[in-house]
């Protein structure tokens, strides 16, 4: 047997059934004595359009149901390598955004505190914010790789600097980023300005637009951002939004023209090698997608993050 916890199979217990948590693997209350953990931040009070992203932890964990613990196109293994379980939901504040992002930062230290990496289940991008105060308190001044249809450096929206459209702004703001290690992937559609995608330019990081990946491979981008990134430590963002509404309609800020599965699946596996220390998969809206297809895709993508941690 064993001596890493192992996701519930399916010939022990019917896909429908057992327990109701990231691939079915075991929960528990803290991060003590795991390598990596799946948690939930159940947040939608920071968004701008459709909500409904407090609901997206529990519909990604339903739609997890399905998978099996073996890579089958990379080879990974995570659970014999790695001791991971579900430590449940951050506590948020329903009815305070700007507490909940203290709530976040301070949850996120003591899964930090314990060595174990986080891998987080979405909720509105305003909680990568908090995430990346508790990263940076620990490995220092981190890279980033977001995915994302949107570039989340609004200054401010509706006056308030707690929102989903501003979390890189103040990740910068508050010199939590190397910025010469910072790439955003699968910005497009419509803005205020003809610049409102160069401001991270100004700042050194490399934007790489929708467009530039259109009827091609992502792997030679990643290529690249590997050697960007270096071997520095990184955190990935992935915002369910960069992908194209016909692969993921449930999300609160949908844009035509986005990621296919596949290249989003090819950006994932691309971070292999990396000195991953956080990454975390968010805006998924379940009411705008009756199927749970978005969830589902959700799902493995947080798998494949597990699976290239180090």
């Amino acid at each position: 047997m064993s001596r890493f916890n192992q996701p519930l199979g399916g010939n022990e217990m019917p896909r429908f059934g057992g327990p109701a948590t990231m691939m079915r693997l075991p929960a528990q209350q803290t991060a003590e004595g795991l390598d990596a953990c799946f948690v939930g931040v159940p947040l939608d009070t920071g968004t701008s359009n459709r909500p409904g992203t407090r609901l997206g932890p529990r519909q990604i964990r339903d739609e997890s149901r399905m998978l099996r613990p073996f890579n089958m196109a990379t080879g990974a293994a995570p659970f014999e390598r790695m001791q991971v379980a579900d430590i449940g939901d951050v506590p948020v504040n329903t009815f305070d955004l700007k507490k909940s992002v203290g709530i976040i930062a301070e949850h996120y230290r003591a899964i930090l505190g314990h060595g174990t990496v986080p891998l987080t289940l979405g909720g509105d991008h305003t909680l990568t914010w908090p995430v990346l105060r508790a990263v940076a308190e620990r490995h220092g001044p981190v890279a980033l790789i977001h995915v994302d249809a949107h570039a989340d450096t609004n200054e401010a929206m509706f006056g308030e600097e707690a929102a989903h459209g501003c979390p890189f702004r103040r990740a910068w703001e508050e010199d939590l980023l190397r910025n010469e290690r910072v790439v955003q992937i699968g910005l497009r559609g419509t803005g205020y300005a003809a610049g409102d995608f160069d401001w991270g330019r100004a700042q050194g990081w490399t934007v790489v637009q929708a467009e530039a990946l259109w009827h091609r491979s992502a792997a030679p981008l990643m290529d690249q951002v590997r050697a960007t990134v270096g071997d520095a430590p990184v955190y990935l963002s992935f915002d369910i939004d960069s992908l194209d509404p016909a692969f993921a309609p449930g999300t609160g800020t949908a844009e035509p023209g986005g990621l296919s599965s596949w290249q989003a699946l090819e950006i994932v596996r691309g971070c292999a090698g990396l000195n991953l220390v956080g990454c975390d998969l968010v805006e998924v809206s379940p009411p705008y997608d009756p199927t749970g297809n978005t969830a589902l895709l959700a799902a493995n993508l947080l798998y494949e993050m597990l699976c290239v941690l180090p």
